[in-house]
């Protein structure tokens, strides 16, 4: 056989293309096998994200639920506190801040917190009737001896 044949070119043409082949196929599949594995990956989060959706939604129904039932329950001690407001002939301003009574009619003969208490006179006024400022209110000496300091 000569080493110019056409068949020798023929065997090392063959020999050298499946040496290709197998380079180009290995290194294709390769880029393949990593293309597949990453959409494994994409897919694998996509179904984790809408797992974490769906509970994060049931969570957040979950919440709304109690918090309806919170005011629910809310709405229904103010009722009862109405009721036992009216029930007692509660009316005092300093217990009930923020409890609405307009609801309850007061009886006749009863008479309201602001009735009973009487009107006292500032301490730096005259005492009578003229109600101004007296001339010598603080320059009064209750005291016989002089003020100590402190001691520690």
């Amino acid at each position: 056989m000569d080493a110019s044949s056409p068949l020798t070119f023929a065997i090392i043409g063959f020999i050298v293309g499946l040496i290709v082949g197998l380079g180009s196929y290995r290194l294709f599949s390769k880029s393949q096998r990593e293309a597949a594995s990453m959409r494994q990956k994409l897919l694998e989060r996509e179904h984790q994200i809408a797992e974490m959706k769906n509970s994060v939604g049931s969570h957040l129904t979950g919440i709304y639920q109690r918090l309806s039932n919170i005011r629910d329950e809310a709405n229904q001690l103010e009722l009862q506190l109405k009721e036992d407001a009216a029930e007692w002939d509660i009316r005092d301003a300093s217990l009930q801040h923020n409890l609405d009574l307009s609801g309850i009619a007061a009886k006749p003969g009863q008479q309201t917190q602001d009735d009973k208490a009487p009107l006292a006179t500032p301490l730096d006024y005259a005492d009578g009737k003229g109600g101004t400022l007296s001339e010598d209110f603080g320059l009064k000496s209750h005291q016989a001896t002089p003020p100590q300091p402190p001691r520690y």
